[in-house]
């Protein structure tokens, strides 16, 4: 049996883990349960579960989930919960945005296996995070486009002879067949109704936007050692594809299955063993269509802006992630249209002064000073 500690465990990733371990609760304890300050969904869940420790980032949420556990369940807080990730074997790191980093490097400095569905942890500080690897923790990816090519490389994260490139594959979201004009007045309503996945609030934005292909792309270039020019992005509307990986004599590999993200996490809870368990098993029986086009980088330009910001490396991608994220709070708050999602994040990124941060700590205050940019952009978006 092995331990878990399931960070963002109230979120599409959290729950769906969860959903695995009630599958085979032989296989799998809960040991630590995080999430940001969600108290009656966690509260569900502890009272479940079992979990030794459970914790929230609000402390006033904290106090009050204090409150209504019995006294056989520690409630922590801030770094305390961080603390208690060495109570667990595996990590699942499900926490959205820039505040799962500290997941991140909490887990690897323990040695841990970590399932990274927070890629905003290698956008933010790719080199930083690698560095980490050493100490003997494991990095299992969990989006499902990485975590089919870390099968067809065969389960490792080391390059393999001949590769000639990676194939990132893109639904196109819900905005694949609207027109520039027509994307200037879309709703929060309509970016949050992605046509094949359920998910967040945030990710489903940056779907909307190809902002999340473009954080996939410099993920990708980190996890498996792969140049930029040596990764592309196309369009897959049946997200049945979920990425294919090229060698040099022309042979494609693709990994594919109905979407479904308990597999990707399955995969990181198994390692190296496969669940007995299917997930997002397809049916060959009838006829299936697979369509691929381009990404029109016209009215998708957040991609573009991506490739740039991984090319130019040091702090570029984790200001141009933090641009995005108080971009997209703004959107879903109502204060600034979706084009200007993009408007924000290219307007920092002309103030971004070219700097490598050489420790989380350097990455959390280039994050924090890239908020500020933003936020003073937003504002005058909102006001014009």
């Amino acid at each position: 049996m092995k331990s878990l500690a399931v960070m963002g465990s109230t979120g599409s990733i959290g729950r769906q883990t969860l959903d695995l371990v009630r599958q085979d609760p032989d296989r799998f304890r809960v040991a630590v349960l995080g999430a940001h300050s969600d108290v009656d969904g966690i509260l569900d869940q502890a009272r479940e579960f079992r979990p030794a420790v459970v914790g929230l980032d609000d402390e006033a949420a904290a106090k009050e989930l204090r409150s209504l556990l019995d006294s056989g369940i520690e409630v922590v807080t801030g770094d305390e919960l961080l603390d208690a990730l060495t109570a667990a074997e595996i990590v699942i790191n499900g926490v959205t945005g820039f505040a799962g980093i500290r997941v991140t490097e909490r887990a690897l400095l323990a040695g841990l296996r970590l399932g990274l569905a927070n890629k905003e942890s290698l956008i933010a500080a790719g080199e930083l995070v690698l560095s980490l690897l050493g100490r003997g923790g494991e990095l299992i990816p969990v989006d499902s486009e990485h975590s089919a090519i870390f099968q067809l490389l065969g389960r490792s994260r080391d390059r393999l002879p001949g590769l000639a490139r990676l194939v990132i594959t893109a639904s196109g979201g819900p905005f694949r067949e609207v027109d520039a004009e027509s994307l200037k007045t879309v709703t929060v309503q309509d970016a949050l109704a992605h046509p094949t996945w359920s998910m967040g609030p945030k990710i489903s934005v940056d779907s909307s936007t190809l902002f999340n292909k473009g954080l996939e792309v410099i993920e990708a270039h980190y996890l498996f050692g792969v140049d930029y020019e040596q990764i592309a992005v196309v369009v897959h509307p049946e997200s049945l594809v979920h990425s294919m990986v090229e060698f040099t004599d022309g042979t494609t590999l693709a990994q594919l299955s109905m979407p479904d993200m308990r597999l990707p996490i399955s995969l990181a809870l198994y390692h190296p063993d496969r669940s007995p368990l299917a997930h997002g098993s397809m049916s060959w029986a009838g006829s299936r269509t697979l369509t691929f086009e381009d990404v029109d980088l016209v009215r998708f330009p957040g991609l573009r802006l991506a490739f740039a910001a991984g090319r130019d490396g040091g702090g570029a991608p984790c200001w141009m992630n933090a641009a995005n994220e108080v971009a997209v709070e703004a959107f879903l708050a109502g204060r600034i249209g979706w084009s200007q999602i993009y408007d924000t994040v290219a307007s920092a990124m002309a103030g971004y002064e070219a700097c490598t941060p050489m420790s989380i700590d350097e990455v959390v205050e280039l994050d924090q000073r890239a908020r500020s940019t933003a936020t003073d952009l937003v504002k005058v978006y909102a006001n014009a």
